[in-house]
């Protein structure tokens, strides 16, 4: 699928790249301009990726929309895109939640506004090209790329406080696991080309490659650490309360609904197939993280006084379901973690953009300053209840078909796994609800609370697209579900005839079928 002769994988890295230099000619001061010039990018951007959904094949596992070109033959690095049913919809979802972040950017950034606008097409830029590449040192570069806007966004146009600490450790945390995965890339080049004597990055190469288990260790161990970092697993997660905390709200809401999932993207898409022994025989250690960090993740929020703070810890929480249902390697638990993935990105960014909104009112996040905004803000309320039910994973929303099936997955592969996991689901609703409760329900003793005033359509209109994808995915999981089916069928019947297999060396066979 080509627009004006140019792949749309390809149109939809660059184009935001592309409204970034022309942010670059408007004035400064023309603020307006500015922010106008942007939504249309972010809007274009996101409609130009819509086809993507109704053009692929479901019926196949196959890549789609590839596009392979050599960008540096000598060294077999490439510029190879691809999408199965897995990137699709992290592709969807960044170009979505992309909108809702310059709308929700619209009154909160006052100042260097022009800069603020080009970080944000740029990471978008890095997100994409990272979700469609299928070259190691192609995914690596955009890897890199998302680290630099992200950490502006956070040390230039966050909290005053302590947005330099915040940026600075978000950034030390991120690089510290990106080496590591550059070195492993690279021990897998030279190991690829001792055993096949091909030079070559390509991943879907890279997978038949069959590496002896001890060297798996150490690679899948280079990967899953850069990965857990960015998830980020316990005990992985210290950078990301900070960094949530301090980002402007946009910041919080790109932060979990897509950078996030680039960490767990990277293991359904790298650290496990390249190394699946490894990965099956450290699944014990994954899973006792993931159960670690679900419980720990909702303890620590049912104590957090600040409302970003609390949203921040149950992103540990959520994303432990996320990471336990992918090692559970069954089909309820694919699907479900990847689904997850999904709702996290709606649920928590709706979270933030509803903190985001009081927080531009009052200029406090601290839950003992509200009480009795109901009263004054009936509209926040009903769409601060229903990101709480879909958070909480009440039936009819998106929160409850994920953990549903995590739990379904997790009871299969190990029943002690999923009893622990499930008492995450009722401490995550006590500290949802006392949450809401709080800030919702009661007398109004704080006198700045009495004149609020209630969302503006701007806000409403922020909301809504994220209130309809809760109730559509949470009462019509089919059309998701339906474009990942085959994708994660083939990723566990290949995950499984590996494993099973446990060869050290590729066999003469898989040499030449290599070589062709």
């Amino acid at each position: 699928m080509t627009i004006l002769g140019i792949p749309i994988l390809s149109w939809l890295i660059f184009f935001p790249l592309f409204g970034a230099v022309v942010l670059l000619f408007i004035d400064k001061e023309k603020v307006a301009a500015l922010r106008v010039v942007t939504l249309i990018f972010s809007l274009i951007e996101f409609i130009i990726s819509l086809p993507l959904f109704f053009a692929f094949d479901s019926t196949t596992a196959a890549m789609q929309f590839v596009e392979d070109y050599w960008w540096i033959q000598s060294y077999g690095v490439s510029y190879k895109l691809g999408i199965d049913g897995i990137s699709l919809l992290l592709v969807l979802l960044t170009t979505f939640l992309t909108v809702l972040c310059i709308l929700c950017s619209w009154r909160a950034i006052t100042f260097r506004v022009k800069e603020y606008m080009i970080s944000f097409l740029f990471l978008e830029t890095g997100m994409i090209g990272a979700l469609v590449a299928l070259d190691l040192i192609l995914f690596y570069v955009f890897w890199e790329v998302m680290l630099i806007p992200m950490y502006l966004l956070i040390g230039v146009w966050g909290d005053p406080k302590r947005r330099i600490y915040a940026a600075i450790k978000f950034f030390l945390f991120t690089m510290a696991g990106s080496v590591l995965m550059l070195v492993a890339i690279l021990a897998l080049y030279f190991i690829n080309l001792k055993a096949t004597g091909k030079a070559t990055f390509d991943v879907l190469e890279l997978y038949k490659l069959g590496i002896p288990i001890q060297t798996q260790y150490w690679l899948f161990g280079a990967f899953a650490l850069a990965f857990a970092i960015k998830v980020p697993m316990f005990p992985f997660h210290t950078w990301l309360p900070d960094a949530h905390t301090e980002a402007p709200t946009a910041g919080s809401v790109i932060l979990a609904g897509v950078l996030l999932k680039m960490g767990t993207y990277g293991f359904i898409r790298f650290a496990i197939p390249l190394f699946p022994n490894a990965a099956f025989d450290l699944l014990p250690l994954i899973s006792a993280l993931a159960i670690i960090g679900i419980i720990y993740g909702a303890l620590v929020s049912m104590m957090q006084p600040d409302l970003k703070r609390l949203v921040a810890f149950s992103s540990v929480s959520h994303l432990g379901y996320v990471m336990l249902g992918m090692f559970a390697f069954n089909m309820q638990g694919v699907q479900g973690s990847i689904y997850q993935m999904l709702n996290h990105g709606i649920s928590t960014g709706s979270l933030f953009l509803i903190v985001g909104m009081i927080y531009e009112r009052r200029h406090t996040r601290m839950i003992a300053d509200f009480g009795g905004l109901s009263k004054v803000m009936p509209i926040y309320a009903i769409f601060f209840m229903i990101v709480t039910l879909s958070s909480i994973g009440l039936p009819g929303t998106n929160g409850f078909v994920g953990e549903f099936l995590i739990l379904l997955g997790a009871f299969q592969s190990n029943v002690v796994y999923g009893v622990l996991a499930a008492t995450g689901v009722i401490l995550g609703a006590a500290y949802m609800l006392w949450m809401f409760q709080r800030v919702m329900f009661g007398k109004i003793t704080k006198p700045e609370n009495e004149k609020l005033k209630d969302l503006n359509a701007r806000e409403i209109v922020t909301l809504i697209p994220m209130v309809i994808m809760i109730f559509l995915m949470g009462i019509y999981p089919k059309l998701f579900f339906s474009k990942m089916d085959a994708t994660v069928e083939n990723f566990l019947k290949d995950f499984k005839g590996r494993v099973e297999m446990k060869a050290d060396l590729p066999s003469p066979k898989m040499i030449a079928e290599i070589k062709k």
